[in-house]
């Protein structure tokens, strides 16, 4: 048996990753991302490009996706708390426009594995976090698109209360301009 639990949320491809955590002691040990272990629940993907980024409590990253070079990604926290998003942006599925969220935190272990076609973004919870994913293309800089955090439509319930309300969302200028998902 694989090191991983696959959750699902309800969006196709879209899941929650439990890894196997070996805990005594001295601390613990896990591993986060396995080929073979990851084949064996049902993800086939390939990656090529590790991030990780530091934030403070109340920054809001995203919604973010790529048009052209859409990318997989596999996402976890190392450190503090984030609420983590994903919305489904592919066309003919029958949840388009549905956001799954999940709370990952460097206690829970959490992995969210995030498929081709989603906007993806994270609110900081914590003090501060840092956050590092893998995807599965490299990151093309002129094909951003992205998603404003409070589509009407979409409708994502931020917890809003663990930053001391909207007045504490920080944003890149970026990020504020970002439309709706009816125009993109």
């Amino acid at each position: 048996m694989g090191k991983f639990k696959k959750k699902e949320t309800g969006i196709e491809g879209l899941y929650v990753i439990e890894p196997t955590v070996f805990e005594d002691n001295r601390g613990f040990f896990m591993e986060t991302y396995n080929k073979k272990d990851f084949e064996e629940i049902g993800i086939n993907t390939e990656f090529v490009q590790d991030n990780q980024s530091k934030s403070i409590k109340g920054v809001l990253r995203g919604l973010h996706f790529q048009k052209e070079y859409p990318q997989a990604k596999l996402v976890r926290v190392i450190k503090g708390e984030v609420y983590d998003v994903a919305v489904d942006l592919r066309k003919d599925s029958k949840t388009y426009g549905k956001y799954y969220g999940v709370t990952l935190t460097e206690k829970n272990r959490l992995q969210f594995f995030i498929p081709r076609g989603f906007a993806h973004g994270f609110l900081v919870l914590s003090e501060e976090a840092e956050f590092t994913y893998k995807c599965d293309d490299l990151y093309h800089a002129n094909d951003e698109g992205g998603i404003i955090w409070n589509d009407k439509k979409v409708n994502i319930e931020w917890p809003l209360e663990k930053v001391g309300g909207i007045s504490n969302i920080i944003q890149s200028e970026k990020d504020k301009k970002w439309t709706n998902i009816n125009e993109i």
